[in-house]
């Protein structure tokens, strides 16, 4: 019976189209808000970045309590470390954003990173809209095709990749989030409830030579990845996220960044309310 079973979402997960089921997975993340703020929970973000001799110039780790809204994520910090080298020795620090003088570079773009990549307030759930364009409006920009099937923690899903619709170039056209860029990468999606298992993206296009020679600006290995646990039925939240990647910036300043997301002990919510009649006799 269970062979049948098997067999029976294989061959309907063949005859799906790629494109109407990532049409139902945009769908159903965007109708799934309203159960989201049902849900708190705890996160833990890592961030480093690595001179090209080897050694750690600086990293950071901080944990949050974080609360779900419709449309964006609120987050409170609860917990900061932080490290960075001078000479041979490294120094803690225990505040974000810490620069241990004014030219500190690795202050700076270490503190951007960790704001831009995970704390978005754009986003619903502090990742960049941008990272991961696959929104209903933003389907028409991408070309799909069935990748195969697999299992995830006991659940079927359907791999579908996906690369621009035509080339446009490195930067593509901007919405209210910000420019949307051209992706290329893989989506699994969830047989049954048509929700993102993961998703991993990379550029489409390298770094124009141009910019790399002339500019002295360059960036390898960009990509990102992210990866969704289910909570509840029809309720799903992304669980680690990351990336990790090179950049070599007017040929003097180069650092090897790598950051992490880990989210744990999603909980319902709870309201506790108190009435008092201040009765008189």
């Amino acid at each position: 019976m269970r062979l049948l079973s098997a067999v029976l979402v294989v061959a309907a997960l063949r005859a799906q189209d790629p494109g109407e089921v990532m049409r139902r997975m945009a769908e159903n993340v965007e109708r799934g808000a309203a159960e989201r703020v049902r849900w708190v929970y705890e996160q833990k973000v890592r961030a480093s970045l690595v001179r090209s001799s080897g050694e750690i110039s600086r990293w950071e780790k901080r944990e949050y309590a974080v609360t779900p809204g419709a449309e964006k994520t609120e987050k409170e910090l609860t917990a900061f470390e932080g490290e960075y080298r001078q000479g041979r020795k490294m120094y803690p620090y225990t505040e974000p954003g810490h620069k241990y003088k004014d030219s500190d570079i690795d202050g700076e773009l270490i503190d951007d990173l960790v704001k831009d990549l995970v704390n978005d307030k754009k986003s619903r759930d502090g990742i960049p809209h941008s990272l991961f364009p696959l929104r209903t409006k933003d389907l028409a920009l991408y070309r799909f095709a069935a990748a195969g099937e697999g299992e995830h923690e006991g659940r079927r899903f359907w791999k579908i990749a996906f690369e621009p619709a035509e080339k446009r170039g490195l930067f593509v056209d901007s919405d209210e989030d910000g420019p949307v860029r051209p992706w290329k990468g893989e989506a699994w999606v969830d047989a049954e409830e048509y929700q993102p298992v993961r998703i991993v993206t990379d550029l489409a296009y390298k770094i124009p030579w141009a910019v790399r020679t002339f500019l002295g600006t360059n960036l390898q290995q960009t990509g990102f990845s992210v990866t969704y646990q289910r909570v509840a039925p029809n309720v799903w939240f992304p669980v680690s996220y990351g990336t990790e990647f090179k950049v070599s910036v007017v040929f003097f300043y180069k650092r090897t960044i790598a950051l992490g997301m880990e989210s744990t002990d999603f909980r319902r919510a709870e309201a506790n309310s108190r009435i008092e009649f201040d009765l008189v006799p």
